[in-house]
């Protein structure tokens, strides 16, 4: 660090925010995650980790409610060629199952849609395997998606280590779809196999807007589990004069001490990020996001970790230049994953 000028341009050969640190080093690692096998509309959230990685280096790193936290160190590892080719791989047989409308339109595609599952599972067992380790090792871990069913095996671990941990779910979408399409680790079902597969306690989701009848009911059924402050309901309540700090307050007291935030970049409002792979109009403002995560972090609570999904740079060709448009979401996406860095960090857990 002593070499290290926080206030010049990034060096080229720099990491994640522009920083010089080796895994080795870092008090807080990235791992990215190039998968987007089941996304079932919009595309392009495989190369989230890389477009963001490209406009970090853009961020001021001086925060001005957590000072210089960027020298615990932060680093991100190099995305798995393992990751990269199941994810083709996968994609392939996920994405002719998905023209048809899904496995029950098409039930001869059955065999291909369990190959894609397999494949799922492989991602699970290697985002767990890879957080457990880093766990162990006393670093602070962040998962960057990639499409939503990104972070399973990484949330398995954490519960491992932290079994009362609640999860603060930001999102459009409630993501308690069960097996749909036929995957049963879909985009659309990370938050049904967390509740499922695993000892979860607490689930609180915000900004929710996009959700079927059996979410809905699946939400009233687990209540003792799963609160939902819907999108409606918050828009509402702020029409009506309520302030923001109030609800913040209310969605607070819902999370237990132990927070771990799963933020799904559409649970914005999509002028944030118009090329995600399912934008829904409506969603909370980047600066409320932002607050929210800042007082749960003020509340006495700890984050204890993330993951940041569903980042979509809309092109294959992720340079500036060919591509203006899109840089906008990496450009958002890099400087949120900052704050979650730096309320991460700020934590003892």
């Amino acid at each position: 660090m002593k070499k290290f000028d926080a206030n010049a341009a990034a060096p080229k050969d720099s990491g994640i925010f522009g920083l010089p640190f080796t895994v080795e080093e870092a008090a807080l690692v990235l791992l990215p995650v190039p998968w987007e096998v089941t996304t079932s509309y919009g595309r392009g959230t495989a190369q989230g980790p890389q477009a963001i990685l490209q406009a970090s280096k853009q961020i001021d790193l001086f925060d001005i409610d957590l000072g210089n936290f960027f020298e615990a160190g932060i680093a991100m590892l190099d995305e798995s060629k393992d990751i990269q080719t199941w994810n083709k791989a996968a994609s392939q047989l996920a994405q002719e199952i998905i023209a048809e409308g899904g496995v029950e339109a098409a039930p001869a595609l059955a065999a291909n849609a369990a190959k894609v599952n397999q494949y799922s599972v492989k991602l699970n067992d290697y985002l767990y395997a890879e957080t457990k380790k880093l766990l162990s090792q006393g670093k602070h871990v962040g998962v960057v998606g990639g499409d939503h069913s990104t972070p399973f095996g990484a949330i398995q671990a954490f519960l491992e280590k932290y079994p009362d941990m609640g999860i603060l779910h930001f999102d459009a979408h409630a993501d308690l779809r069960a097996a749909f399409e036929g995957f049963e680790y879909s985009h659309a079902s990370i938050m049904h196999n967390v509740i499922e597969k695993t000892a979860l306690k607490k689930l609180v989701q915000v900004g929710i807007r996009d959700f079927c009848e059996e979410e809905f009911d699946y939400i009233k059924k687990n209540n003792s589990r799963i609160i939902t402050f819907f999108d409606a309901a918050l828009a509402e309540q702020k029409l009506n004069g309520i302030q923001w700090a109030t609800l913040c307050d209310e969605i607070i007291t819902c999370l237990p001490q132990q927070v771990y935030i799963s933020f799904d970049i559409d649970g914005l409002d999509p002028r944030f990020c118009p090329h995600t792979g399912t934008p829904v109009p409506g969603g909370i403002d980047l600066r409320e996001a932002l607050y929210l995560i800042k007082k749960v972090a003020q509340s006495g609570r700890t984050i204890i970790g993330f993951d940041l999904n569903e980042v979509s740079p809309g092109d294959a060709d992720l340079s500036i230049e060919a591509n203006p448009a899109a840089e906008w979401d990496a450009n958002v996406g890099a400087r949120l994953l900052y704050k979650l860095c730096g309320w991460t960090l700020a934590g003892k857990a």
